[in-house]
Protein backbone atom coordinates (compact mmCIF):
# COMPACT_ATOMS: atom_id res chain seq x y z
CA UNK A 1 0.00 0.00 0.00
CA UNK A 2 1.53 3.67 -0.97
CA UNK A 3 2.11 5.44 1.76
CA UNK A 4 0.16 8.92 2.05
CA UNK A 5 2.61 12.25 0.78
CA UNK A 6 3.02 14.97 3.56
CA UNK A 7 4.61 17.89 2.46
CA UNK A 8 6.04 20.09 5.27
CA UNK A 9 8.16 23.20 4.74
CA UNK A 10 9.69 26.08 6.74
CA UNK A 11 10.11 29.34 6.03
CA UNK A 12 13.71 30.06 4.21
CA UNK A 13 16.24 31.65 6.04
CA UNK A 14 17.14 35.02 5.05
CA UNK A 15 21.04 35.29 3.85
CA UNK A 16 21.61 38.76 5.50
CA UNK A 17 23.44 37.25 8.45
CA UNK A 18 24.03 33.46 10.46
CA UNK A 19 21.28 32.57 11.39
CA UNK A 20 20.60 32.55 15.71
CA UNK A 21 19.02 30.26 17.67
CA UNK A 22 15.66 31.72 16.96
CA UNK A 23 15.92 31.07 13.41
CA UNK A 24 17.13 27.77 14.32
CA UNK A 25 13.80 26.78 16.27
CA UNK A 26 11.42 26.89 13.42
CA UNK A 27 13.79 24.19 11.46
CA UNK A 28 14.11 21.90 14.84
CA UNK A 29 10.12 22.28 14.84
CA UNK A 30 9.39 21.41 11.54
CA UNK A 31 11.92 18.47 11.87
CA UNK A 32 10.14 17.33 15.01
CA UNK A 33 6.86 17.23 12.58
CA UNK A 34 8.56 15.67 9.94
CA UNK A 35 10.15 12.73 11.69
CA UNK A 36 7.10 12.38 13.74
CA UNK A 37 5.17 11.98 10.24
CA UNK A 38 7.21 9.36 8.95
CA UNK A 39 7.70 7.52 12.21
CA UNK A 40 3.71 7.45 11.80
CA UNK A 41 3.69 6.02 8.45
CA UNK A 42 3.33 9.39 6.24
CA UNK A 43 5.80 9.47 2.43
CA UNK A 44 7.15 12.94 4.43
CA UNK A 45 9.15 15.64 1.92
CA UNK A 46 10.76 18.22 3.70
CA UNK A 47 12.04 20.99 2.36
CA UNK A 48 13.86 24.02 3.66
CA UNK A 49 16.54 26.56 2.35
CA UNK A 50 17.54 30.41 1.77
CA UNK A 51 16.11 33.55 0.66
CA UNK A 52 19.05 35.00 -1.40
CA UNK A 53 18.08 38.17 -3.10
CA UNK A 54 17.13 42.06 -2.18
CA UNK A 55 18.22 45.39 -1.39
CA UNK A 56 19.72 44.61 1.85
CA UNK A 57 22.14 41.35 0.22
CA UNK A 58 23.27 44.30 -2.27
CA UNK A 59 24.64 46.57 0.43
CA UNK A 60 25.85 44.37 3.37
CA UNK A 61 28.17 42.76 0.12
CA UNK A 62 28.59 46.07 -1.19
CA UNK A 63 29.81 46.82 2.81
CA UNK A 64 32.39 43.72 2.60
CA UNK A 65 33.81 44.18 -0.32
CA UNK A 66 32.15 41.31 -2.18
CA UNK A 67 29.97 40.25 -4.77
CA UNK A 68 26.16 39.69 -3.59
CA UNK A 69 26.71 35.86 -4.61
CA UNK A 70 29.76 35.57 -2.58
CA UNK A 71 27.61 37.01 0.13
CA UNK A 72 24.69 34.39 -0.10
CA UNK A 73 27.52 31.30 -1.02
CA UNK A 74 28.78 32.60 2.35
CA UNK A 75 25.73 32.67 4.57
CA UNK A 76 23.89 30.05 2.94
CA UNK A 77 26.93 27.28 3.59
CA UNK A 78 26.64 28.61 7.59
CA UNK A 79 22.83 27.59 6.92
CA UNK A 80 23.39 24.62 6.01
CA UNK A 81 26.14 23.40 8.35
CA UNK A 82 24.05 24.82 11.44
CA UNK A 83 20.60 22.66 9.79
CA UNK A 84 22.97 19.59 9.35
CA UNK A 85 25.02 20.08 13.24
CA UNK A 86 21.29 20.29 14.41
CA UNK A 87 20.36 16.87 12.33
CA UNK A 88 17.66 18.18 10.30
CA UNK A 89 16.46 15.45 7.99
CA UNK A 90 15.50 17.51 5.38
CA UNK A 91 14.44 16.39 1.65
CA UNK A 92 15.16 19.25 -0.49
CA UNK A 93 17.34 22.24 0.27
CA UNK A 94 16.15 25.30 -1.87
CA UNK A 95 18.37 28.65 -2.69
CA UNK A 96 16.90 31.39 -4.69
CA UNK A 97 19.66 31.42 -6.31
CA UNK A 98 19.27 27.97 -8.07
CA UNK A 99 18.72 28.47 -11.60
CA UNK A 100 15.93 26.10 -12.00
CA UNK A 101 13.87 28.14 -9.49
CA UNK A 102 14.69 31.94 -10.94
CA UNK A 103 13.51 30.77 -14.25
CA UNK A 104 10.41 29.49 -13.24
CA UNK A 105 9.74 32.56 -11.19
CA UNK A 106 10.39 34.67 -14.63
CA UNK A 107 7.80 32.40 -15.89
CA UNK A 108 5.13 32.86 -13.60
CA UNK A 109 6.13 36.82 -13.33
CA UNK A 110 5.29 37.05 -17.01
CA UNK A 111 2.02 34.49 -16.88
CA UNK A 112 0.34 37.14 -13.84
CA UNK A 113 1.42 40.17 -16.13
CA UNK A 114 -0.04 38.65 -19.60
CA UNK A 115 -3.03 37.54 -17.67
CA UNK A 116 -3.83 41.19 -16.03
CA UNK A 117 -3.16 40.79 -12.62
CA UNK A 118 0.33 42.24 -12.57
CA UNK A 119 0.64 46.64 -14.20
CA UNK A 120 3.30 48.95 -14.17
CA UNK A 121 3.23 52.05 -12.51
CA UNK A 122 5.14 54.61 -9.77
CA UNK A 123 5.37 53.83 -6.46
CA UNK A 124 5.86 56.71 -3.80
CA UNK A 125 5.99 56.27 -0.32
CA UNK A 126 8.40 54.68 2.65
CA UNK A 127 10.54 51.95 2.80
CA UNK A 128 12.34 49.88 5.66
CA UNK A 129 15.33 48.18 4.02
CA UNK A 130 15.93 45.59 6.59
CA UNK A 131 12.04 44.78 6.18
CA UNK A 132 11.80 45.18 2.49
CA UNK A 133 8.94 46.88 2.95
CA UNK A 134 7.01 49.78 1.23
CA UNK A 135 4.82 51.48 3.99
CA UNK A 136 2.11 54.33 3.17
CA UNK A 137 2.98 57.21 5.66
CA UNK A 138 -0.90 56.37 7.60
CA UNK A 139 1.06 52.60 8.47
CA UNK A 140 3.88 53.75 9.83
CA UNK A 141 3.82 53.74 13.72
CA UNK A 142 5.79 56.80 15.37
CA UNK A 143 6.87 57.91 12.22
CA UNK A 144 8.91 54.15 11.66
CA UNK A 145 8.34 51.00 10.58
CA UNK A 146 5.52 49.23 11.94
CA UNK A 147 6.88 45.51 11.68
CA UNK A 148 10.34 46.76 12.75
CA UNK A 149 10.19 50.05 14.21
CA UNK A 150 13.49 51.34 12.47
CA UNK A 151 13.86 54.24 10.36
CA UNK A 152 12.36 54.45 6.64
CA UNK A 153 13.20 56.07 3.74
CA UNK A 154 11.41 58.22 1.42
CA UNK A 155 11.41 56.01 -1.92
CA UNK A 156 10.46 56.63 -5.52
CA UNK A 157 10.39 54.36 -8.71
CA UNK A 158 8.89 53.02 -11.48
CA UNK A 159 7.42 49.51 -10.34
CA UNK A 160 5.14 46.88 -11.09
CA UNK A 161 2.47 45.76 -8.87
CA UNK A 162 -0.33 42.58 -8.26
CA UNK A 163 -4.12 43.67 -8.11
CA UNK A 164 -4.35 41.87 -4.52
CA UNK A 165 -7.79 43.58 -4.19
CA UNK A 166 -9.08 41.10 -7.19
CA UNK A 167 -8.59 38.34 -5.01
CA UNK A 168 -9.28 39.67 -1.63
CA UNK A 169 -12.77 38.36 -1.56
CA UNK A 170 -11.73 34.99 -2.29
CA UNK A 171 -9.38 34.66 0.55
CA UNK A 172 -11.18 35.84 3.37
CA UNK A 173 -13.95 33.58 2.05
CA UNK A 174 -11.15 30.39 2.26
CA UNK A 175 -10.19 31.80 5.50
CA UNK A 176 -13.41 32.21 6.85
CA UNK A 177 -14.20 28.46 6.08
CA UNK A 178 -11.31 26.67 6.23
CA UNK A 179 -10.85 27.35 10.33
CA UNK A 180 -7.52 25.06 10.04
CA UNK A 181 -5.88 27.02 7.23
CA UNK A 182 -4.39 29.17 9.81
CA UNK A 183 -3.07 28.33 13.31
CA UNK A 184 -2.97 28.98 15.90
CA UNK A 185 -6.20 30.64 15.83
CA UNK A 186 -5.30 33.95 17.36
CA UNK A 187 -3.18 34.62 13.96
CA UNK A 188 -6.12 33.97 11.88
CA UNK A 189 -8.38 37.23 13.93
CA UNK A 190 -4.98 39.69 13.66
CA UNK A 191 -4.17 38.78 9.94
CA UNK A 192 -8.29 39.72 9.09
CA UNK A 193 -8.57 42.26 11.52
CA UNK A 194 -5.39 43.95 10.87
CA UNK A 195 -4.31 43.66 7.43
CA UNK A 196 -7.59 42.29 5.43
CA UNK A 197 -10.92 43.67 6.66
CA UNK A 198 -12.10 47.02 6.22
CA UNK A 199 -13.00 48.55 9.69
CA UNK A 200 -16.64 48.07 9.66
CA UNK A 201 -16.45 44.39 8.81
CA UNK A 202 -13.85 43.68 11.79
CA UNK A 203 -15.72 41.62 14.63
CA UNK A 204 -17.98 39.86 12.30
CA UNK A 205 -18.30 36.33 12.46
CA UNK A 206 -16.73 34.32 9.65
CA UNK A 207 -20.26 33.18 8.54
CA UNK A 208 -21.15 36.74 8.26
CA UNK A 209 -17.57 37.27 6.40
CA UNK A 210 -18.18 34.70 4.41
CA UNK A 211 -21.23 35.16 2.81
CA UNK A 212 -20.42 38.86 2.18
CA UNK A 213 -17.26 37.99 0.31
CA UNK A 214 -19.29 35.01 -1.56
CA UNK A 215 -22.18 38.27 -2.54
CA UNK A 216 -19.97 40.48 -3.41
CA UNK A 217 -20.52 43.32 -0.35
CA UNK A 218 -17.28 42.86 1.61
CA UNK A 219 -15.20 45.19 1.50
CA UNK A 220 -11.60 45.24 2.43
CA UNK A 221 -8.33 47.38 3.00
CA UNK A 222 -5.55 45.39 0.86
CA UNK A 223 -4.26 47.35 -1.25
CA UNK A 224 -2.06 46.54 -4.08
CA UNK A 225 1.54 45.19 -4.02
CA UNK A 226 4.84 46.20 -5.13
CA UNK A 227 6.46 42.88 -7.09
CA UNK A 228 9.43 44.90 -8.76
CA UNK A 229 12.37 47.12 -8.26
CA UNK A 230 14.43 49.28 -10.27
CA UNK A 231 16.83 51.03 -7.27
CA UNK A 232 18.80 47.77 -7.00
CA UNK A 233 19.74 45.29 -8.85
CA UNK A 234 20.79 41.92 -6.63
CA UNK A 235 17.14 39.90 -7.93
CA UNK A 236 15.75 37.86 -10.36
CA UNK A 237 15.43 40.15 -13.75
CA UNK A 238 11.91 40.88 -15.21
CA UNK A 239 12.83 39.26 -18.43
CA UNK A 240 10.51 41.14 -20.72
CA UNK A 241 11.54 44.98 -19.08
CA UNK A 242 15.26 45.52 -18.47
CA UNK A 243 16.19 47.45 -14.99
CA UNK A 244 13.43 45.82 -12.96
CA UNK A 245 13.83 42.71 -10.44
CA UNK A 246 11.12 40.51 -9.18
CA UNK A 247 10.46 42.06 -5.52
CA UNK A 248 11.59 39.67 -2.59
CA UNK A 249 8.32 38.01 -1.53
CA UNK A 250 7.50 37.13 -5.05
CA UNK A 251 10.37 35.87 -5.71
CA UNK A 252 11.01 33.78 -2.49
CA UNK A 253 7.22 32.31 -1.65
CA UNK A 254 7.55 30.89 -5.06
CA UNK A 255 9.95 28.39 -3.87
CA UNK A 256 7.48 26.47 -2.07
CA UNK A 257 6.62 25.69 -5.38
CA UNK A 258 9.70 25.75 -7.49
CA UNK A 259 11.72 23.10 -5.19
CA UNK A 260 9.08 20.60 -6.25
CA UNK A 261 9.03 20.88 -9.39
CA UNK A 262 6.43 23.39 -10.62
CA UNK A 263 6.77 24.94 -14.17
CA UNK A 264 3.72 26.84 -15.58
CA UNK A 265 3.50 24.98 -18.79
CA UNK A 266 3.97 21.92 -17.61
CA UNK A 267 4.32 20.89 -13.88
CA UNK A 268 6.27 17.41 -12.76
CA UNK A 269 4.71 14.66 -11.74
CA UNK A 270 6.15 15.62 -8.00
CA UNK A 271 4.79 18.58 -7.94
CA UNK A 272 1.42 17.09 -8.89
CA UNK A 273 1.91 14.36 -5.72
CA UNK A 274 2.88 17.01 -3.60
CA UNK A 275 0.73 19.65 -4.26
CA UNK A 276 -0.78 21.34 -1.93
CA UNK A 277 1.31 21.52 1.12
CA UNK A 278 0.46 19.97 3.95
CA UNK A 279 1.68 22.49 6.33
CA UNK A 280 4.32 25.44 5.72
CA UNK A 281 6.05 26.07 9.07
CA UNK A 282 6.73 30.15 9.29
CA UNK A 283 7.54 32.48 12.25
CA UNK A 284 4.65 34.63 13.92
CA UNK A 285 6.64 37.69 12.32
CA UNK A 286 5.80 37.01 8.50
CA UNK A 287 2.52 34.99 8.61
CA UNK A 288 0.92 37.63 7.09
CA UNK A 289 2.97 37.16 3.36
CA UNK A 290 2.37 33.40 3.88
CA UNK A 291 -1.83 34.04 4.15
CA UNK A 292 -2.42 36.85 2.47
CA UNK A 293 0.35 37.50 -0.92
CA UNK A 294 1.13 33.90 -0.94
CA UNK A 295 -3.21 32.61 -1.24
CA UNK A 296 -3.35 35.47 -3.81
CA UNK A 297 -0.71 34.70 -5.73
CA UNK A 298 -1.55 30.86 -5.92
CA UNK A 299 -5.43 31.71 -6.38
CA UNK A 300 -4.10 33.62 -9.82
CA UNK A 301 -1.94 30.78 -11.01
CA UNK A 302 -5.01 28.99 -10.52
CA UNK A 303 -3.25 26.49 -7.78
CA UNK A 304 -5.00 24.57 -4.67
CA UNK A 305 -3.94 26.79 -1.50
CA UNK A 306 -2.10 24.88 1.12
CA UNK A 307 -3.64 22.78 3.71
CA UNK A 308 -2.38 24.68 6.74
CA UNK A 309 -0.02 27.56 7.98
CA UNK A 310 1.41 27.43 11.39
CA UNK A 311 2.94 31.07 12.54
CA UNK A 312 5.16 30.06 15.76
CA UNK A 313 5.84 32.35 18.18
CA UNK A 314 9.15 33.83 18.89
CA UNK A 315 12.52 32.58 20.97
CA UNK A 316 13.29 35.26 23.09
CA UNK A 317 16.81 35.42 24.57
CA UNK A 318 16.25 37.23 28.30
CA UNK A 319 12.21 38.72 27.23
CA UNK A 320 13.75 40.43 24.20
CA UNK A 321 13.53 39.65 21.19
CA UNK A 322 17.25 38.81 19.46
CA UNK A 323 19.35 41.43 17.73
CA UNK A 324 22.67 41.99 17.02
CA UNK A 325 22.93 45.40 17.78
CA UNK A 326 21.36 44.47 20.84
CA UNK A 327 23.86 42.15 21.60
CA UNK A 328 21.90 39.30 23.30
CA UNK A 329 22.29 36.70 19.95
CA UNK A 330 22.76 32.81 20.78
CA UNK A 331 23.56 30.44 18.26
CA UNK A 332 22.75 26.75 17.69
CA UNK A 333 26.59 25.59 17.48
CA UNK A 334 28.02 27.71 20.36
CA UNK A 335 24.99 25.56 22.76
CA UNK A 336 25.71 22.71 20.93
CA UNK A 337 29.06 22.47 21.90
CA UNK A 338 28.59 23.22 25.79
CA UNK A 339 25.10 21.16 25.70
CA UNK A 340 25.01 18.75 22.75
CA UNK A 341 22.63 19.17 19.91
CA UNK A 342 19.68 16.91 21.21
CA UNK A 343 20.04 19.13 24.33
CA UNK A 344 19.21 22.38 22.72
CA UNK A 345 16.63 20.31 20.20
CA UNK A 346 14.99 19.17 23.93
CA UNK A 347 15.22 22.72 24.98
CA UNK A 348 14.12 24.46 22.12
CA UNK A 349 11.24 22.43 21.53
CA UNK A 350 9.93 21.90 24.90
CA UNK A 351 10.25 25.86 26.64
CA UNK A 352 8.31 26.98 23.48
CA UNK A 353 4.49 27.25 24.54
CA UNK A 354 1.69 26.89 21.03
CA UNK A 355 0.92 30.17 20.96
CA UNK A 356 3.38 32.40 23.23
CA UNK A 357 6.81 33.66 22.96
CA UNK A 358 9.43 31.30 24.81
CA UNK A 359 12.68 32.14 26.80
CA UNK A 360 15.94 30.86 26.34
CA UNK A 361 19.19 31.97 27.97
CA UNK A 362 22.33 29.81 29.01
CA UNK A 363 21.00 29.38 32.59
CA UNK A 364 17.80 28.22 31.73
CA UNK A 365 19.25 25.48 28.94
CA UNK A 366 22.09 24.61 31.92
CA UNK A 367 18.76 24.11 34.39
CA UNK A 368 16.91 22.35 31.77
CA UNK A 369 19.60 19.80 31.24
CA UNK A 370 19.95 18.87 34.74
CA UNK A 371 16.66 18.52 36.04
CA UNK A 372 15.04 16.78 32.58
CA UNK A 373 17.85 15.49 30.83
CA UNK A 374 20.49 14.56 33.16
CA UNK A 375 18.14 13.84 36.05
CA UNK A 376 14.87 12.19 34.88
CA UNK A 377 16.70 10.39 31.79
CA UNK A 378 19.70 10.07 31.70
CA UNK A 379 20.16 8.59 35.43
CA UNK A 380 16.58 6.38 34.49
CA UNK A 381 18.73 4.94 31.67
CA UNK A 382 21.92 4.37 33.85
CA UNK A 383 20.35 2.56 36.41
CA UNK A 384 18.40 0.45 34.42
CA UNK A 385 21.32 -0.87 32.57
CA UNK A 386 23.55 -1.00 35.31
CA UNK A 387 21.25 -3.14 37.22
CA UNK A 388 20.53 -5.36 34.36
CA UNK A 389 24.60 -6.02 34.20
CA UNK A 390 25.14 -6.07 37.84
CA UNK A 391 22.23 -8.75 38.71
CA UNK A 392 21.70 -10.54 35.12
CA UNK A 393 25.09 -9.80 32.83
CA UNK A 394 23.38 -7.81 31.00
CA UNK A 395 20.01 -10.07 30.02
CA UNK A 396 16.77 -9.47 30.93
CA UNK A 397 13.76 -11.60 30.41
CA UNK A 398 9.85 -11.34 30.00
CA UNK A 399 9.58 -13.84 33.22
CA UNK A 400 5.18 -13.39 32.81
CA UNK A 401 5.51 -12.86 36.47
CA UNK A 402 2.84 -9.92 36.73
CA UNK A 403 2.02 -7.93 39.89
CA UNK A 404 -0.35 -4.49 40.04
CA UNK A 405 2.49 -2.21 39.80
CA UNK A 406 3.70 -3.58 36.50
CA UNK A 407 0.10 -2.70 35.09
CA UNK A 408 0.31 1.14 36.05
CA UNK A 409 3.48 1.47 34.44
CA UNK A 410 2.49 -0.33 31.08
CA UNK A 411 -0.45 2.00 31.67
CA UNK A 412 1.50 5.30 31.73
CA UNK A 413 3.29 3.96 28.64
CA UNK A 414 0.00 3.88 26.60
CA UNK A 415 -1.71 6.98 27.68
CA UNK A 416 1.62 8.72 27.04
CA UNK A 417 1.55 7.25 23.43
CA UNK A 418 -1.95 8.47 23.27
CA UNK A 419 -1.12 11.53 24.45
CA UNK A 420 1.97 12.58 22.57
CA UNK A 421 -0.07 11.37 19.29
CA UNK A 422 -3.08 14.00 19.94
CA UNK A 423 -0.46 16.52 20.81
CA UNK A 424 1.87 16.31 17.41
CA UNK A 425 -1.74 16.11 15.28
CA UNK A 426 -2.44 19.75 16.87
CA UNK A 427 1.43 20.73 16.64
CA UNK A 428 1.88 21.21 20.23
CA UNK A 429 5.87 19.62 20.30
CA UNK A 430 6.14 20.81 23.70
CA UNK A 431 2.98 18.80 25.42
CA UNK A 432 3.86 15.86 23.54
CA UNK A 433 7.45 15.96 24.81
CA UNK A 434 5.62 16.44 28.04
CA UNK A 435 3.93 13.02 27.53
CA UNK A 436 7.32 11.31 26.55
CA UNK A 437 8.54 12.44 29.62
CA UNK A 438 5.59 11.13 32.02
CA UNK A 439 6.85 7.64 30.60
CA UNK A 440 10.64 8.29 32.64
CA UNK A 441 8.86 9.81 35.34
CA UNK A 442 6.56 7.01 36.02
CA UNK A 443 9.68 4.38 35.09
CA UNK A 444 11.90 5.92 38.12
CA UNK A 445 8.72 5.51 40.74
CA UNK A 446 8.55 2.21 39.81
CA UNK A 447 12.19 1.37 40.45
CA UNK A 448 11.39 3.14 44.10
CA UNK A 449 8.33 1.15 44.41
CA UNK A 450 9.58 -2.73 43.14
CA UNK A 451 13.09 -2.00 44.99
CA UNK A 452 15.41 -4.48 42.33
CA UNK A 453 18.34 -4.09 44.88
CA UNK A 454 15.65 -5.90 48.05
CA UNK A 455 14.92 -8.22 45.15
CA UNK A 456 18.20 -8.95 44.47
CA UNK A 457 18.95 -9.97 47.88
CA UNK A 458 16.13 -13.27 48.01
CA UNK A 459 17.47 -15.96 45.33
CA UNK A 460 13.51 -16.87 45.39
CA UNK A 461 13.03 -13.31 43.52
CA UNK A 462 15.09 -13.76 40.60
CA UNK A 463 12.41 -14.16 38.28
CA UNK A 464 10.88 -11.31 39.81
CA UNK A 465 13.79 -8.97 39.39
CA UNK A 466 14.05 -10.18 35.75
CA UNK A 467 10.96 -9.24 35.30
CA UNK A 468 10.92 -5.95 36.71
CA UNK A 469 13.89 -4.97 34.84
CA UNK A 470 12.46 -6.29 31.48
CA UNK A 471 9.56 -3.63 32.27
CA UNK A 472 11.97 -0.91 32.59
CA UNK A 473 13.98 -1.67 29.81
CA UNK A 474 10.70 -2.20 27.78
CA UNK A 475 9.30 1.16 29.00
CA UNK A 476 12.85 2.67 27.96
CA UNK A 477 12.48 1.26 24.27
CA UNK A 478 8.74 2.73 23.66
CA UNK A 479 9.92 5.58 25.41
CA UNK A 480 12.84 6.18 23.00
CA UNK A 481 10.58 5.33 19.91
CA UNK A 482 8.12 8.12 20.89
CA UNK A 483 11.23 10.28 21.74
CA UNK A 484 13.31 9.77 18.25
CA UNK A 485 11.26 12.83 16.27
CA UNK A 486 12.28 15.20 18.83
CA UNK A 487 15.52 13.60 19.88
CA UNK A 488 16.68 11.67 17.28
CA UNK A 489 20.50 10.99 18.86
CA UNK A 490 19.75 10.54 21.88
CA UNK A 491 16.62 7.70 20.77
CA UNK A 492 19.18 5.81 19.19
CA UNK A 493 21.25 5.55 21.56
CA UNK A 494 19.13 4.47 23.90
CA UNK A 495 17.66 1.60 21.42
CA UNK A 496 21.31 0.80 21.14
CA UNK A 497 22.60 0.48 25.02
CA UNK A 498 19.12 -1.77 25.93
CA UNK A 499 19.06 -4.03 22.55
CA UNK A 500 16.25 -2.82 21.28
CA UNK A 501 17.04 -3.26 17.46
CA UNK A 502 16.91 -6.77 16.43
CA UNK A 503 16.23 -8.06 20.18
CA UNK A 504 14.95 -11.31 20.75
CA UNK A 505 11.30 -11.61 21.83
CA UNK A 506 10.58 -11.64 25.14
CA UNK A 507 14.42 -10.23 26.33
CA UNK A 508 16.43 -7.19 26.32
CA UNK A 509 20.73 -7.56 25.80
CA UNK A 510 22.19 -4.66 27.70
CA UNK A 511 25.51 -2.83 26.67
CA UNK A 512 28.39 -3.45 29.22
CA UNK A 513 29.37 0.32 28.94
CA UNK A 514 26.60 2.86 28.46
CA UNK A 515 27.44 5.89 26.29
CA UNK A 516 26.61 9.43 27.29
CA UNK A 517 23.42 10.26 26.20
CA UNK A 518 24.46 13.88 25.72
Amino acid sequence: MDKKPYYISTAIAYTSAKPHIGNTYEIVLADAIARYKRMTGYDVYFQTGTDEHGQKIQEKAEAAGITPQQHVDNVAAQVKEIWDLMNISYDKFIRTTDGYHEKQVQKIFRKLYEQGDIYKSTYEGMYCTPCESFWTPSQLVDGKCPDCGREVKPAKEEAYFFKMGKYADRLVEHICTHPDFIRPASRKHEMLNNFLLADEFIGKSDKELAAAAKDGTLKTKLQDLCVSRTSFKWGIPVDFDAGHVVYVWLDALANYITGIGYDVDSPSGQFKKLWPADVHVVGKDIIRFHVIYWPIFLMALGLPLPKQIFGHPWLLQGGDKMSKSKGNVLYADDLAKIFGKDAVRYYVLHEMPFDQDGTITWELVCDRTNSDLANTFGNLVKRTVSMTNMYFGGTAEDKGVSEEVDDSLKSAVCAARDNAAAAMDKFCVADALDAVWAIFRRANKYIDETTPWILAKDEGGRARLSQVLYNLLKSLDEGAKLLSPFMPAAAAKIAAEIGSVGKKEGSYTVTENPETLF
